[in-house]
């Protein structure tokens, strides 16, 4: 009898024992989802549940798999352990591929008994994996967002208990889990608006359905030059009052009719009796319902600078046009300046555009100045005018790059390559092909706004602007695409194809200029045999240099044997023909004067 009253009462015990734990549980299990449903941030709230399920079901480790839709693989965002921070596997492979694959739970006593266990993570992290309980974790629309995977429960296999908490504990971390990635979508979203709003060179203002001004930009506190404080918070009827009430009453009126408002090129009276040019946009905003919740305005600054900005854009790059105007006008009232210039020309531009007629000349050359210039401003060169058919553009000036020259040489290669694909297309269309020049010259020059009170260009002028024009010109003769002079080539930092093409005389210059020919251009279609044909052309003016015409004809017939069509070399056969018939006298100094420009 004592016996059986002793086991009755050990039954009691162990019962009560039971029934204390699994209250303990419950009670952990309910404050735990209770804690987690609080928690809006992704990381911590996954972090939470790892911990909380390792805790649980007192195991070693658990890990949380993801799945990313991209790359279609299973990844940990969170994975316990020392070394582990990150797991991706493929979303079809192992045990977690197959549970979320299929959707099913897994309890394994044994891992590698098991043929879907793939021991390739172990055998990368150095863990060894035993017995593995696994669980789809779904959403509320019944579709897989990942599985929750739970290794070696301490003292034996995982049990039917387990897999029932798993489950309830799965359910309550799967709306947790999508609340959360809400609440970070939704973050992330404000973040990104609000970054957006402050990158805006455009000040921008909304308004609520009370017309309180909720958010502005720092574009919009530095167009009215206020605090945000003195502006949040406000009616539009208190903030913009007085000679700005218009605005006021604009916003009232797309409130009402819900139609944008458009004001161009106003005027904005400032605190302290200044005012600021602006362009405003006034446009409703409505929910998904249609229903009006406020109205945004949109203010961009047209003040004086930003005008000359836009208008200096035209002429170069932003870069510059930007360092001109803090710098102020000083630099635009005249100043001398070394600066690289470079004139092209169109050759027999008055025959082609008989030819094509007024629309399609403009067509075509509006089309050839966007290449021509997009390529100068690629380089850092300012437009200085269309003198026609011309271009003339300034490296150096108002502000030196330190490679002005360079800069020059290497649009005047862009450019003749440009020109290749331009006839090229030209030549499918059954077009005719254009042919230019282009001379390059560094020099002194005066740059500055030159011109009338009513109408102002920003210019450059002097020899250096002349020589470069006259240069252009010699193409013509020469047979050439690209001169420069010496000058520009003594003041080059790069390497380039080139060979001196004469000692000249240009009109309206007293001094002889030695000028160079540009061939980087070239490919072995359009010049065959460069290098071997620039080396020959070489021996051969130092040799026309030494008066030795008949030995220097030879190597100009070496360079018409590598390629018939240089012009070049054909002129100085010419002229040593003309010389061992009519020798020089002892003044002779190899200058060759050019009667025209």
């Amino acid at each position: 009898m004592l016996s059986s009253q002793a086991s009755a009462a050990l039954q009691n015990a162990q019962l009560y024992e039971q029934i204390k734990k699994a209250m303990e549980e419950e009670s952990q299990l309910l404050e735990v989802t209770t804690a987690i449903s609080r928690e809006l941030h992704l990381y911590p709230l996954l972090l939470k549940i790892m911990e909380t399920t390792t805790e649980i079901l007192e195991a070693d480790r658990s890990t949380l798999f993801m799945y990313d839709e991209k790359t279609d693989t299973l990844w940990s965002i969170v994975a316990q352990g020392e070394d582990i921070r990150e797991i991706r596997i493929p979303s079809n492979k192992g045990i977690a591929g197959f549970v979320f694959t299929n959707g099913e739970l897994v309890n394994i006593p044994d891992a590698y008994q098991d043929a879907r266990f793939n021991p390739e993570v172990d055998k990368k992290t150095g863990y060894r994996t035993k017995s593995i309980l696994c669980m789809p974790v779904m959403n509320k629309a019944g579709k897989t967002i990942g599985i929750i995977q739970v290794l070696n429960k301490r003292g034996g296999p995982f049990t039917t208990v387990d897999e029932k908490r798993l489950r309830a504990f799965s359910a309550q971390a799967s709306i947790a889990i999508e609340n959360a990635k809400l609440f970070d979508d939704v973050l992330n979203m404000k973040n990104y608006n609000e970054s957006m709003l402050e990158s805006m060179s455009n000040g921008v203002i909304t308004l609520d359905a009370d017309n309180k001004i909720v958010k502005c930009n720092s574009a919009a506190l530095r167009i009215f030059q206020v605090r945000a404080e003195e502006m949040i918070d406000l009616k539009s009827t208190d903030f913009f009052k007085g000679t700005n009430g218009w605005i006021a009453n604009r916003v009232t009126q797309v409130m009402i009719s819900g139609i944008p408002d458009i004001t161009m090129d106003t005027e904005y009276d400032l605190p302290g009796g200044k005012t600021v040019s602006i362009n405003m946009t006034i446009v409703p905003l409505m929910n998904v319902k249609k229903e009006s919740m406020g109205s945004m305005l949109i203010f961009e600054d047209i003040t004086q600078e930003k005008r000359l900005k836009g208008t200096m854009a035209r002429y170069m790059t932003k870069e510059v046009a930007e360092k001109l105007l803090e710098t102020g006008e000083a630099v635009l009232g005249g100043q001398l300046q070394e600066a690289t210039i470079l004139f092209s020309d169109i050759r027999s531009f008055t025959t082609i555009s008989e030819k094509l007629g007024a629309s399609d000349t403009v067509s075509m050359l509006n089309e050839y100045f966007s290449i021509m210039v997009d390529i100068i401003f690629k380089y850092n060169g300012i437009l200085d005018k269309y003198i026609g058919d011309a271009i003339l553009a300034v490296f150096g000036a108002p502000f030196s790059s330190g490679e002005d020259e360079d800069n020059a040489i290497k649009a005047a290669i862009d450019m003749m390559r440009a020109l290749f694909e331009f006839n090229a297309k030209r030549a499918a269309e059954g077009k005719e092909p254009i042919d230019i020049g282009i001379g390059v010259n560094t020099d002194y020059v005066i740059s500055g706004n030159i011109g009338s009170m009513k109408r102002m260009d920003y210019t450059v002028i002097g020899d250096g602007v002349n020589l470069a024009s006259r240069l252009e010109g010699a193409n013509k003769y020469y047979h050439s695409k690209i001169l420069i002079s010496e000058f520009t080539k003594g003041r080059l930092r790069g390497n380039y194809l080139f060979r001196e093409v004469d000692r000249i005389k240009v009109k309206g210059k007293h001094q002889p200029v030695s000028v160079y020919e540009v061939l980087d251009f070239h490919n072995e279609q359009s010049f065959p045999h460069l290098l071997e044909a620039i080396d020959y052309f070489g021996e051969g003016l130092e040799l026309y240099k030494s008066r030795k015409w008949a030995e220097s004809m030879k190597k100009f017939e070496e360079v018409l044997s590598l390629n018939s069509h240089d012009g070049l070399s054909g002129i100085y056969i010419e002229r040593c023909r003309y010389f061992i018939d009519n020798p020089p006298d002892e003044r002779w100094d190899d200058v060759w004067v050019m009667k025209s420009k």
